[in-house]
C-alpha cells in the first residue's frame, strides 16, 4: 500500500527545519512517501529573511518519493494553514500524516504511522494517531500502543473520515460541553486547561486549531493511539518561538523501535489516561523556568499563540 503523504508546516525557524528534515528523511519509507511541504508568508518585517531562507532549504529537499511546495505571500498563521493542508491532503489522499519545523522523528516514525493508519482505517471511534507521547513515567507497564481521549499535534495523523468531523466554531463546541456538564471531563478531571482555552479561542485571545480538533473528538467519544515510548521530540521548546519561554519539561528519550502490537479493543486504557494526567497535573505545580502554565496567564491578557501539549511552539 502506498504510504499516506507527508504535510510538514514551515514558517520562519530554518535551522529547526533543516533538523526536522534530516531525521524525516533517515526513516526507511521516506523514499516511498510524498512530503508536501507549506511555507507560509512572512507576518512582519523581521520575519522576511528567515522565511526567505526557509524557501531556499525547501527547494533543495530530496530523498522523498516527491516532494510538493506550496508558498505563500501572505500570512494565515499556523491554524488555518494545518486546517487548510489537513483537509486538502486527507480529502484527496483518505489519510495524512502531519509535521511541523521544530519535531524531530524516530526513524521507526512513518512506519509506525502508516501501520496505525492503515490498521484502524475504518474504526469510527479512533480519530487520531500520535507519534509523540509524553514522558510519563512506568511505560512498559502501558503496552505497546494504546487509547487515549486526549491527542497531541507533534508529529501525528488523522483520516479523512474523522478530520471532517473537525468543528471549527469554538463557541459552538463550548455550548455542547457545558449543556453536557463535561468541563471537568474535557480538562482530563481538572489536569490541564482545555476548556479555558477553547473560551480564548472564541474571544478571539488564541488563534489555535487543537483544542478545537480535540473537543470535537471529544464530542464524538473519539480516540486517538499512542506508542508506548515516543517516536517524536519538540525541538521548538527552546525560547525560538512566539509566546514559547525556553522548557525541557517535554523533552522525551526517543523510540529505537521498528514493530509495535495493537489493541483489538477500542476503548481508553485507564492507566494510560492516569499516567498522561499526571505528566498535564505537573505543569499546574511546576517551577520550572516556561512552565506551560505561566504562558496561560500571560495570554489571558494579550492575543497570541500559547504552546500546549497540542499546540504548536510557532508564529
Amino acid at each position: 500500500m502506498v504510504p499516506a503523504p507527508i504535510a510538514l508546516f514551515a514558517y520562519n525557524r530554518p535551522d529547526h527545519l533543516l533538523r526536522t528534515l534530516s531525521a524525516l528523511k533517515a526513516n526507511r519509507l521516506a523514499k516511498e512517501s510524498t512530503l508536501y511541504i507549506f511555507s507560509d508568508g512572512p507576518k512582519t518585517p523581521q520575519a522576511i529573511q528567515p522565511v526567505a531562507q526557509v524557501r531556499e532549504i525547501i527547494k533543495r529537499v530530496d530523498g522523498f518519493a516527491e516532494v510538493l511546495i506550496r508558498d505563500r505571500t501572505n500570512n494565515i498563521g499556523l491554524a488555518q494553514s494545518v486546517i487548510e493542508g489537513v483537509t486538502e491532503l486527507s480529502a484527496a489522499h483518505g489519510s495524512v500524516i502531519v509535521l511541523e519545523d521544530d519535531l524531530v522523528v524516530a526513524p521507526g516514525f512513518l512506519t509506525f504511522m502508516n501501520q496505525s493508519l492503515q490498521r484502524y482505517e475504518w474504526e469510527p471511534a479512533v480519530m487520531a494517531v500520535s507519534g509523540y507521547l509524553f514522558p510519563v513515567e512506568k511505560l512498559d507497564q502501558l503496552g505497546s500502543t494504546f487509547f487515549c481521549r486526549v491527542p497531541t499535534s507533534w508529529g501525528w495523523g488523522t483520516w479523512h473520515r474523522a478530520w471532517k468531523r473537525l468543528e471549527v466554531d469554538s463557541l459552538k463546541l463550548l455550548d455542547e460541553i457545558r449543556d453536557r456538564h463535561q468541563q471537568e471531563a474535557f480538562n482530563l478531571d481538572g489536569a490541564y486547561p482545555y476548556f479555558e482555552h477553547l473560551k480564548l479561542h472564541a474571544e478571539g485571545k488564541l488563534d489555535v486549531w487543537g483544542v478545537r480538533w480535540y473537543a470535537s473528538m471529544f464530542r464524538m467519544g473519539g480516540l486517538c493511539l499512542y506508542p508506548n515510548r515516543s517516536l517524536v521530540q519538540n525541538i521548538g521548546m527552546d525560547g525560538s518561538g512566539i509566546h514559547c519561554a525556553p522548557t525541557t519539561y517535554f523533552d522525551v528519550e526517543l523510540s529505537t523501535s521498528d514493530t509495535w502490537t495493537f489493541p483489538s479493543r477500542i476503548e481508553e486504557a485507564a492507566r494510560a489516561r492516569a499516567a498522561i494526567r499526571s505528566v498535564l497535573l505537573g505543569l499546574g505545580t511546576s517551577k520550572r523556568p516556561g512552565a506551560i502554565m505561566e504562558l496561560v496567564l500571560r495570554l489571558r491578557a494579550k492575543a497570541g499563540r500559547i504552546t500546549q501539549p497540542f499546540m504548536s511552539s510557532e508564529n
